[in-house]
């Protein structure tokens, strides 16, 4: 036989992704098997080797320096195979959809109104819509693409586009902008808070230095309730563009002072394994073509 130090291949996969994550049950969860199937393929690989390949402790499993030489050889050699596949193979259209995480008030007044638009230009491309906020984890959330404002760090690993900047503004019904005619008029209404972005109003009054108390203030949880409590009449929010947009161009609501940006933007980040994939490029395309009217429109306030 050629090659009659080879090991057995089937024990290979599960070899390499223990030693990459130095745990059997982060091996099994990413190949779909079960802890004992790794591990009687771990058994398996020792036997034909005729040595340990991991210090087994309490709650802690260790690679030897031989098991991550070897593990070092086989990630080569895999990744060697899947390049020759790449290029033999013919082009495959992945399947499913993409499944794609959004704000949740960025995704119910702005995104979502749109799908439309999307399903007309960019037909076939399939998307699956999580409503979701914050860090974004990809594996865990089983997430393919997430639109999220850079106020936290972002994943290394994960490929980005800039969307649009973000801009806010007060906003209100067009009866209650009446009394607002410069910032002494704010003591004459009710403050809208919003509970997911307390500060909002804090970082408009130090951005445009404008300084007034209010008659009173309440707390509401989202965006999307302060803004359909400020449709109400109740008071005045401080709003993204992108989000009131639709509601001023249909004059449901107005925004007196404008709109100035904070100095965030969004973006679209995405898992690095689609940076090939034909419906990621296209989708990045439409969502470009789309919010760069955000940034113009809200210039002009």
């Amino acid at each position: 036989m050629r090659w009659s130090a080879l090991p057995p291949l089937n024990t290979l996969l599960p070899f390499e992704a223990t030693v990459r994550h130095a745990s059997m049950t982060a091996a099994a969860r990413e190949l779909h098997v079960t802890h004992g199937a790794v591990s009687r393929q771990i058994q398996n690989l020792e036997r034909s080797l005729g040595t340990s390949l991991f210090e087994r402790r309490t709650r802690a499993l260790h690679p030897t320096p031989q098991a991550r030489q070897l593990a070092a050889v086989v990630r080569d050699a895999l990744d060697q195979i899947d390049a020759a596949a790449r290029q033999i193979a013919p082009p495959r259209a992945p399947a499913g959809p993409l499944t794609l995480s959004c704000e949740p008030t960025l995704l119910m007044r702005w995104l979502i109104p749109r799908l439309p638009d999307l399903a007309a230009k960019v037909p076939d491309v399939a998307v699956h819509l999580s409503a979701g906020g914050g860090p974004v984890f990809f594996e865990r959330d089983d997430i393919d693409l997430a639109i999220r404002r850079d106020d936290f760090p972002f994943p290394e690993e994960a490929s980005r586009t800039r969307l649009f900047a973000e801009r806010i503004g007060p906003v209100c019904r067009s009866d209650l902008a009446a009394h607002l005619t410069g910032a002494a008029g704010v003591s004459q209404v009710t403050l809208l808070h919003t509970g997911t972005r307390p500060q909002a109003w804090d970082d408009w009054r130090r951005i445009t230095g404008l300084r007034a108390e209010p008659a009173s203030e309440q707390t509401l949880e989202h965006f999307y309730l302060t803004l359909q409590a400020a449709t109400a009449g109740v008071g005045v929010a401080i709003a993204p563009y992108a989000v009131a947009r639709d509601d001023l161009e249909r004059g449901q609501l107005v925004a007196p002072f404008g709109f100035v940006p904070d100095g965030t933007s969004y973006h679209l980040l995405s898992r690095p394994s689609l940076e090939q994939d034909g419906r990621v490029r296209r989708l990045t395309a439409w969502l470009r073509e789309t919010t760069s009217r955000l940034d113009d429109d809200s210039e002009r306030g």
